[in-house]
């Protein structure tokens, strides 16, 4: 069992930055692509990156393409996701999830493990 936490979220002025992190438990994080998912109210949860277990490859979603870099950190069971100029239309709950076997995580139906969430708000 994987367990993951999210934390980072907040409130921030169009044109800001955020950086999410996401904590896993377990001694095999490396063996994990992990993905960022977003949920806007009233909408279904939609792929925003992934990145493989080395952290050699990495895709985004062409909405936050240039914007967002998704990273991690094997040693510390860490991934991030740096946020930079930010829109309001990126205001959404942020998961952090985990799939278990795979280099890369872009749909929730990939997913094994979820975290809670974060809320991120950008206002205009």
């Amino acid at each position: 069992q994987v367990q993951l936490v999210e934390s980072g979220g907040g409130l921030v002025q169009a044109g800001g930055s955020l950086r999410l992190s996401c904590a896993a438990s377990g001694r095999t994080f490396s063996r994990y692509a992990m993905g960022w998912f977003r949920q806007a109210p009233g909408k279904e949860r939609e792929f925003v990156a992934t990145i493989s277990g080395s952290g050699g490859s990495t895709y985004y979603a062409d909405s936050v393409k240039g914007r967002f870099t998704i990273s991690r950190d094997n040693a510390k069971n860490t991934v991030y996701l740096q946020m930079n100029s930010l829109k309001p239309e990126d205001t959404a709950v942020y998961y952090c999830a985990a799939r278990v076997g795979y280099s890369g995580l872009y749909n929730v139906r990939e997913s094994d493990y979820w975290g809670q969430g974060t809320q991120v708000t950008v206002s205009s």
